[in-house]
């Protein structure tokens, strides 16, 4: 995180990105009388000034929204890892190859992330399922079929059609994560969720 000052202010930004290295820590503690501070608030939505008296995060130990998250995007990312690996055998369009070749590139790093971070606190990786799933945008198992069966044009329409929604999903998911969330490598791929797959939806519209 990042501070400057302008006249009787104080601005905080929050620089979610992987590997940063010297960055000062989030405001803690009691809010006084000093100059206001300004806490930035979920994507897309402004700050908020801290009101005198508010009791800032002191912590950045793990709370059960950074274990939702968590426990929630691995099976997540696996099927969209699940749906790219068809591409190769059953689409001729080089954009939507390219997105799936995309998706692996990304996602399975975040896998291994999540997993360790799982473990290190003593949680079974995959032992907990998405409890919601067609709320995030999980293709159903009559979906996936379908994927599987479609070639050429119909698989491309299907691909796009289903991850566009089940990016949706994790955007969703990374959403709940930075309003609820505290730990600080959970918040940072939650940041990486939202602002990477925003994108790819975006490239993915472009394509219908």
């Amino acid at each position: 995180m990042a501070g400057r000052f302008q006249t009787g202010w104080v601005i905080v930004t929050v620089l979610l990105t992987v590997g940063c290295t010297g960055c000062a820590e989030e405001p803690t503690g009691v809010v006084g009388t000093g100059p206001p501070v300004i806490v930035p608030g979920a994507p897309g939505s402004p700050g908020r000034t801290a009101t005198p008296g508010e009791r800032l995060a002191s912590s950045r130990e793990p709370v059960a929204a950074d274990v939702r998250f968590a426990e929630g995007m691995i099976p997540h990312h696996r099927q969209a890892l699940d749906m790219a690996g068809l591409a190769a055998g059953r689409t001729g369009s080089k954009p939507v190859r390219a997105l799936a070749e995309r998706i692996a590139l990304t996602q399975e790093p975040e896998i291994r992330l999540l997993t360790e971070w799982l473990a290190a606190l003593g949680r079974a990786p995959g032992a907990h399922g998405h409890t919601s799933g067609q709320a995030y945008g999980m293709a159903s198992e009559e979906q996936l079929a379908a994927l599987r069966a479609a070639r050429g044009r119909e698989f491309d329409r299907l691909f796009v059609e289903l991850m566009i929604k089940h990016h949706e999903g994790a955007m969703k998911m990374a959403e709940e994560e930075l309003a609820a969330g505290n730990d600080h490598r959970m918040l940072m791929i939650a940041r990486d969720v939202y602002t990477d797959q925003g994108i790819e939806v975006a490239r993915m519209r472009a394509l219908t």
